[in-house]
């Protein structure tokens, strides 16, 4: 169901600055395998005020990732971001050479998509519209 403001406000949203997921204490050299040499995406300075906390920040074509370390760590096993991804297939590939797991599901039209975890069990969905894959 969709509903709609009976104003509008004077607000609007522009796009997703970053997303944070949780890692348990000392696990930024995973973290690093994962999204920087396995995934491929850039690693950037934390800000020196937040470097003491731990942790990773990596840069995507227009988004951050951040890697927080959370003491009592309990991966997100529902919550997860979703990528959008050209080249879906190889990167289902690359994961499953590197052990691990990729699940592939249907069940939302016009995509292929398929679920799979970070080296400490979060969730994680890439996607990629079929109009994407035509190009």
């Amino acid at each position: 169901m969709t509903t709609t403001p009976a104003s509008a406000p004077a607000f609007s949203f522009a796009a997703i600055d970053h997303v944070q997921l949780a890692i348990p204490p000392g696990g930024e050299q995973q973290v690093r395998a994962f999204w920087g040499e396995l995934l491929g995406l850039a690693e950037l300075p934390k800000p020196p005020a937040l470097a003491p906390r731990g942790g990773c920040w990596f840069q995507g074509p227009a988004f951050q990732l951040h890697l927080g370390v959370e003491q009592d760590f309990h991966p997100a096993r529902k919550a997860h971001p979703g990528f959008h991804i050209r080249g879906l297939r190889a990167l289902a590939e690359r994961l499953t050479d590197h052990g691990y797991p990729v699940t592939f599901s249907d069940e939302v039209p016009g995509q292929d998509r398929f679920h799979t975890v970070d080296p400490f069990g979060n969730r994680l969905e890439f996607l990629e519209p079929y109009a994407m894959s035509a190009n």
